[in-house]
C-alpha cells in the first residue's frame, strides 16, 4: 500500500469561472436565474475569488465564462457583442490581479468569421492566454466540418483551448428533470472529444493542447471500448486505428475540478499520462466547501511522489502557461 504525500505547494487552477458584471446583467436581462437544467448562477467577484485561493493555497486561477457561453443571446451581434466584453473584463481583471488571475477568451460561436475576428484580437490586442469552448454550440459539435477555420488558426498560434460542456440539444428529452453538470455535462465532453477524435481534427491540428475538464468526464471510462471499436468500417466519417485513437487520448491535459477523488484519479491515471494531469475548482460554479474538499483530496492522492504532485499541482500547468512561472516564485 503506498502512503499518501501530502502536497503543500501553491496550486494552478486551469478550471475556474468568473461572471463579470456586464455578463451577469446579460443574464438577468434574459430571465435567466438558473442555468443547464437548474443550476443555480452563483455570485462572483474577485474578492471572493482571491479569498477561496488563499484558504486553499492557490496561487493562480485562469478565468473563463462557463456553460452556457453567449448561447442564450439569440441574435449573431448580439453575441460578438457579449464575446467581446467578456473578454474586454476578464483582460482588465488579468491586469488588475497580475499573476493571480489568467484568463481565456470567449468565442461567439458558432459564428466562424467573427469568431475568427475575435482570436485575432483576443489573443494580440488583449494578450489573453488562450480560450474557453463549450462541448456543442446550438448542437453543432466541435468536429463538424464547418468549425475547421477555427482549428486550423488556432492550430497556427499552437493555442491552449478549455474544453467545458454544456447541455446538449436533446437535453429536455434525457435530462429526467435534473441539471445538466449531474450527468449529461460529463457525457457532452466525451461527445465532442470523440468528435474531434474521428474528424481527424485532433491529428490535423497537432499543434493545439486541449484541456478537458473534470478528469475527462466519461472519456478515460470507455476510452478502450472507443477504441476496440473505431477500426470498425461503420466509424463515420472513417475508422481509425486503435492505438491511433488512445494516443490522441493521451496527448491531451485533463483537469481534476470535482474529480480529485482517489475512485476518479485511479481510473483516469488508466488513460492519462501524470504529465497531462492539472488542478481545477470549478468555482464558484462549485462553492467553497467543495471546492476545499477537493482540493483536500487532491493534497492527499495516494501513490504519487512528491514530484508527481508537484507536476499535477502547478508544473504540468506552468507548460502550458509559462508566463506564470515568475510570478509565482
Amino acid at each position: 500500500m503506498n502512503t499518501a504525500y501530502r502536497c503543500t505547494c501553491g496550486l494552478i487552477d486551469v478550471h475556474a469561472h468568473c461572471l463579470p458584471p456586464a455578463y451577469r446583467k446579460a443574464l438577468d436581462d434574459a430571465g435567466l436565474a438558473t442555468l443547464d437544467g437548474g443550476y443555480p448562477v452563483p455570485e462572483w467577484s474577485p474578492e471572493k475569488a482571491t479569498a477561496v485561493m488563499e484558504e486553499n493555497g492557490i496561487d493562480t486561477m485562469m478565468l473563463s465564462v462557463s456553460s452556457p457561453s453567449v448561447s442564450f443571446l439569440s441574435g449573431r451581434e448580439a453575441r460578438v457583442r457579449l464575446a467581446r466584453t467578456i473578454n474586454e473584463d476578464i483582460a482588465q481583471l488579468r491586469r488588475d490581479y497580475p499573476g493571480r488571475f489568467g484568463g481565456f477568451m470567449t468565442l461567439p460561436l458558432p459564428h466562424v468569421a467573427d469568431s475568427l475576428a475575435e482570436i485575432d484580437y483576443a489573443f494580440d490586442k488583449l494578450g489573453l492566454d488562450g480560450l474557453i469552448v463549450e462541448t456543442n454550440s446550438d448542437g453543432k459539435y466541435l468536429g463538424d466540418p464547418a468549425f475547421a477555420p477555427i482549428f486550423d488558426r488556432l492550430n497556427e498560434r499552437h493555442a491552449t483551448i478549455f474544453l467545458h460542456p454544456t447541455a446538449p440539444a436533446c437535453f429536455s428529452a434525457v435530462g429526467l428533470g435534473r441539471p445538466a453538470p449531474l450527468f449529461e455535462f460529463p457525457c457532452d465532453t466525451a461527445r465532442t472529444v470523440i468528435d474531434l477524435v474521428f474528424s481527424d481534427t485532433l491529428k490535423r491540428c497537432a499543434n493545439l493542447k486541449l484541456i478537458v475538464p473534470h478528469a475527462g468526464g466519461v472519456l478515460a471510462a470507455i476510452a478502450h471500448r472507443i477504441a476496440l471499436l473505431s477500426p470498425m468500417p461503420v466509424m463515420k466519417p472513417g475508422p481509425k486505428p486503435s492505438a491511433e485513437v488512445i494516443a490522441e487520448l493521451q496527448g491531451l491535459y485533463y483537469d481534476l475540478a470535482m474529480s480529485a477523488n482517489q475512485p476518479t484519479f485511479d481510473v483516469l491515471r488508466t488513460l492519462a499520462p501524470l504529465s497531462q494531469i492539472m488542478v481545477g475548482t470549478d468555482f464558484p460554479f462549485q462553492p467553497a466547501h467543495n471546492v476545499a474538499r477537493n482540493i483536500a483530496d487532491f493534497r492527499t492522492l495516494d501513490g504519487l511522489t512528491a514530484e508527481q504532485h508537484r507536476a499535477i499541482a502547478r508544473e504540468n500547468a506552468l507548460r502550458l502557461f509559462p508566463r506564470f512561472a515568475s510570478a509565482n516564485a
